[in-house]
Parts: structure tokens; C-alpha cells; sequence
């Protein structure tokens, strides 16, 4: 789920169309690489009916290349570690690293790959892309907002890129059936993605 979020969400500043002034517009492929200080993968699932359990994963890498003039994605890379899923609750944590859920010990690494892109908006878009977790690979599409690119205004005043991004699964497509059928646990996963692209070689 991870890598889906992260790299939708890379995928999503293109889609959208992103732009930049006369100073930065760039006229050929750039990278960017997810920002781990201001990168928020999460996920709400429901619980019994009575409430959504929010969680996160902490550790998320990630690397996109663009041309942010065309626009014009190239590639995306996304990867997240399953072992990192965060609830609040060390039981819920174990439970979920189990083969209940994600498979921590025999799937460490959730992926993410980009498979089209399309522009709904001057600032948003659909980015969709193969998620494989657990061993299996599906599909996943993510509604993506641009919000802002430039440089920061203190600092090393690097160039970067803001993205939010929404979007649901099933999770029992990648054989994550536990409790869906008597509806302790819902079968649909929100996602939730918050995050900065940092340009790299300026």
C-alpha cells in the first residue's frame, strides 16, 4: 500500500500538469525522490461499523522522472516496507505484519509501478499504476491534486513539488480475506497520501 500511495502520488504531479516559472521551467527529464520529512502514507479501514482505524507506513522510498515543462512522466519507483505499518496499537501492529494481512516476514517490500497517467484538471488528475503486495500484483488508481511547486523560501531553498492524493482498494484482491466475510474488518482500504518531491542535481 505503501509504495501504491508514493508513487501515485509522484505520478500525480505529472498528471496534473504541474508548472513552474520562467526561472525553473525544466525542457527535459528531471528526477525527484519523495521527501521522508514531509511524506505521510496512510490508510483508514473500517472497524466493525463503528469507527475507521487510521494507520501509517513510516518507511517509504520513492523516485520519479519527469519532464515538468511537458509534462511528461518517464518512470516511477516506490517502494515500502510492510514491517513499517503504524496504528498506535503494538498488538494491531503485530496482527496486521502477519499472514492475516501484509506477510511482513515473507513480503518485506510493497512496490509500485506506473502505468498511465491523465489530466481531469489544470490541477488535478488520475494516476494508475500496478501495486504488488503479498506476492500478487493489481491494479490501482489514485485521484491526484497538485498543490504547489517552487522553492522553498529558507534554507538550502531547494526545488520542490507538492502532491495530495486519495484513493481506495480492496484488499482481499491480494488475498488479505480475514474477517471480511463476517465484517469485523472492512475489505476497503482508503488511501490517504501527503507529500513533498524534492528535484534532484539543481
Amino acid at each position: 500500500m505503501k509504495r501504491t500511495v508514493t508513487a501515485l502520488i509522484a505520478a500525480g504531479a505529472l498528471a496534473v500538469g504541474l508548472s513552474a516559472g520562467p526561472r525553473d521551467a525544466v525542457a527535459e527529464p528531471r528526477t525527484f525522490t519523495l521527501d521522508p520529512a514531509h511524506l505521510h502514507v496512510g490508510f483508514l479501514v473500517e472497524h466493525i461499523g463503528f469507527a475507521k482505524t487510521l494507520g501509517v507506513f513510516t518507511e517509504v522510498e520513492g523516485t520519479v522522472v519527469f519532464d515538468e515543462a511537458a509534462p511528461a512522466l518517464q518512470s516511477i519507483d516506490v517502494t515500502v516496507q510492510t514491517e513499517s505499518v503504524h496504528t498506535g496499537h503494538d498488538r494491531r501492529d503485530g496482527h496486521l505484519r502477519s499472514d492475516d494481512f501484509l506477510a511482513a516476514d515473507d513480503h518485506p517490500e510493497m512496490t509500485f509501478t506506473l502505468t498511465g497517467a491523465e489530466q481531469t484538471g489544470e490541477r488535478t488528475g488520475v494516476v494508475t499504476g500496478d501495486l504488488t503486495m503479498r506476492g500478487e500484483t493489481h491494479p490501482v488508481s489514485l485521484d491526484v491534486v497538485w498543490n504547489k511547486s517552487g522553492r522553498y523560501p529558507f534554507g538550502d531553498e531547494q526545488y520542490v513539488v507538492g502532491v495530495s492524493a486519495r484513493g481506495e482498494l480492496q484488499r482481499s484482491q491480494w488475498g488479505m480475506t480475514y474477517a471480511v466475510d463476517n465484517g469485523l474488518v472492512g475489505d476497503t482500504v482508503e488511501i490517504i497520501i501527503e507529500a513533498e518531491l524534492i528535484r534532484q542535481d539543481d
